[in-house]
């Protein structure tokens, strides 16, 4: 079995993200700066990470004239997701 952990999934802001877009088809940036408390700057650091491995995907459109980022999981970044956990519930099962 492969012991390597998807380092991008080691971050808690990425690992919240990824976990609040499980259950959403399209998140704004705003629903996701909510979700995840934390800063535009910083999530948006973090997004862009997902966005260029693949894990989400970026749509940006107008609404009433203002722009929206909203986001969703990929399925290359449900699979890693799913992965992570399974590799942490082997962790736990070998620590005790």
């Amino acid at each position: 079995m492969d012991n390597a952990v998807d380092e991008l999934l080691l971050s808690k802001v990425r690992l919240a993200v990824v976990a609040a877009l499980l259950t959403s088809e399209w998140m704004s940036f705003g629903s996701l700066a909510e979700a995840t408390q934390t800063t535009g700057g910083n999530l948006g650091a973090h997004l862009a990470k997902l966005v260029d491995a693949g894990y989400v995907e970026e749509e940006k459109l107008f609404v009433a004239r203002r722009p929206q980022s909203r986001y969703r999981l990929t399925r290359a970044g449900r699979d890693v997701f799913l992965a992570h956990v399974k590799q942490l519930q082997s962790f736990l099962k070998g620590a005790s």
